[in-house]
């Protein structure tokens, strides 16, 4: 039989992942304002392999449209123009031979609305996960009933994963509502 309280558990614990997840990704949104998260997934060569960017040099945000990466060793300038270039950041690096310097344009309001649109799309994403380890639970459950848990305790289940999963569903809402408002924010 199943223990009914650890399965609770780790549906949230599951669902909290989710959540984060989903915080994460749109960290590395670029919303036109300065964020040294949509840096986090380039990558930049350093004596034979590939490492991220924040182990090769200092990146700081010196205001709300400049980003700035001082190197350790300055020989590495250009492998980080080009680990920028070749990542999905969309922003060409300049450099004054001390530093790399990135310059984030204003976007325009549709680029503002395609960015909405995507963050958007991974909330959807978020969402169907966080119902998909809803439902993965209620069968587990149903299956339990089967396997001598009482239906008493099956409904008491089912009601505490509803609330939970409406729970994150409030949050992932709560978490999209701030990021759309950070990228209109002109």
């Amino acid at each position: 039989m199943i223990d009914v309280k650890q399965t609770l558990k780790d549906a949230e614990s599951k669902m909290q992942k989710a959540s984060n997840f989903l915080a994460e990704e749109l960290a590395r949104v670029r919303a036109g304002r300065a964020n040294v998260a949509i840096l986090d997934g380039v990558r930049v060569e350093s004596y034979g392999q590939m490492v991220p960017l924040n182990q090769v040099a200092n990146v700081q945000v010196s205001d709300a449209r400049t980003i700035t990466i001082r190197p350790w060793d300055r020989k590495q300038i250009r492998d980080i123009e080009k680990g920028i270039i070749d990542s999905e950041v969309g922003v060409t690096p300049e450099n004054n031979g001390e530093m790399v310097i990135l310059r984030l344009p204003q976007p325009t309001e549709e680029r503002r609305k395609e960015l909405v649109k995507q963050c958007n799309k991974i909330g959807e994403q978020t969402k169907v996960q966080i119902r998909n380890i809803r439902a993965d639970i209620k069968d587990k459950l149903k299956k339990a009933v089967k396997d001598g848990l009482s239906e008493d305790l099956e409904k008491d289940a089912e009601t505490d994963l509803q609330k939970t999963h409406d729970k994150f569903i409030k949050d992932v809402d709560a978490i999209l509502a701030d990021k759309q408002k950070e990228i209109m924010t002109v």
